[in-house]
């Protein structure tokens, strides 16, 4: 049998019925909410045969435990996502543009990192499996659906890895409020990795010298630094501008 995973809130719930609809098993709505929104879900999970119970808030409380789930948890069935770099990079036609989160422990800018790494089009995450968040029910309810199509590795040894996709090509690029120049200075095309660092201590030292390059983001205001969700988005975008205008240019 499957292995099965809870998710909730609207969005986690309602991006799985949209892309994975006979993945959802059984469907846990609160008891007296008939909103337009639970409406249009329960019309979904209808149309598909999908268990509805409807529950106490408190029995929803402890399935998603403790977490915001907006009146609505699903059971789903795991998802197999590639689990190793290897996996992701021997199957791409296209240059790997990859996001590397070096300790990441909070797991709203998990989900928020996810979110942005697949609105960018980020074919993986990769993390450290210690000192970083793991993907957990609160991550992937922020990623809103994202967790299910962006993979998410972690490895043992971080450096070591890093050393691997630059001997594989791929250009590590650091964000870094010390970086040696700026985000509109830097050129991001090709093979790529992104490495942001952690929440407050920013890059390792040893993360930061396998690095290729070490950037920092224009700051004109009088805050110091960003949300490592904000400046990973910010950096992302940036990245896949100047791929898109790359392409532009070979194309004409």
């Amino acid at each position: 049998m499957a292995k099965t995973q809870t998710l909730f809130g609207f969005h986690a719930v309602a991006s799985r019925l949209r892309a994975r609809l006979k993945s959802v098993r059984e469907l846990y709505v609160a008891e007296g909410r008939h909103d337009p929104r639970m409406k249009d879900l329960l019309k979904t999970a209808s149309t598909a045969n999908i268990r509805v119970m409807t529950v106490p808030v408190q029995r929803l409380d402890g399935m998603a435990g403790g977490g915001r789930h907006q009146g609505v948890v699903a059971v789903v069935d795991a998802l197999q996502l590639p689990q190793f770099v290897d996996d992701v990079l021997d199957t791409l036609e296209v240059p790997p543009f990859l996001l590397v989160l070096d300790g990441v422990q909070d797991p709203h800018n998990l989900g928020a990192c996810l979110r942005v790494a697949d609105a960018a089009g980020v074919h993986a995450v990769i993390a450290p499996k210690d000192r970083s968040v793991g993907l957990t029910a609160t991550a992937a309810k922020v990623a809103s659906g994202a967790a299910e199509s962006v993979p998410y590795i972690t490895v043992t040894n971080l450096a070591r890895t890093l050393r691997d996709l630059k001997d594989r090509g791929v250009w590590l690029v650091g964000a870094d409020e010390g970086g040696d120049t700026t985000l509109f200075n830097a050129k991001l095309t090709g093979a790529l990795a992104w490495v942001m660092g952690a929440e407050g201590e920013g890059l390792r030292r040893l993360t930061r010298e396998v690095c290729d390059q070490v950037i920092s983001i224009p700051m004109n205001g009088v805050v110091e630094s960003l949300n490592v969700s904000v400046a990973t988005g910010i950096c992302l975008f940036e990245a896949r501008r100047q791929q898109l205008v790359a392409r532009t240019q070979i194309a004409t």
